[in-house]
């Protein structure tokens, strides 16, 4: 039964230096990635939740279903807010382009 057991501290004080540097790799490569993927996958949710936003500006429907008259629609702050929500959607985008080609360049794997 002790022929199994491994010393494990031991073996961690015997690794030279070579072995340092590559587990050190493996887990500062392994962390760095996981947060560039998490950090894509937040704007690609952010581009999602907009554009569900920005559809939600066309819906002007009638205050009830036997009513003709629309909620209070006032179309400036409409135009104004769809430029928004559009020109953020478009800043993410290229965030996200940008963030996902640097991610392939970096690890070596497709997004």
């Amino acid at each position: 039964m002790e022929a199994e057991l491994k010393p494990r501290f031991i073996e961690s004080l015997q690794r030279n230096n070579d072995q340092i540097r590559e587990d050190r790799a493996h887990t500062i490569g392994a962390d760095s990635e996981l947060i560039y993927r998490r950090r894509i996958e937040d704007i690609e949710l952010k581009i999602k939740r907009l554009e569900r936003e920005q559809e939600g500006l066309i819906d002007i429907s009638p205050l009830d279903r036997n009513s003709l008259t629309f909620a209070d629609f006032q179309p400036e702050a409409f135009v104004q807010k769809d430029i928004e929500l559009s020109l953020t959607i478009r800043n993410l985008n290229i965030q996200l382009e940008v963030a996902v080609k640097r991610f392939e360049y970096l690890f070596g794997k497709t997004f």
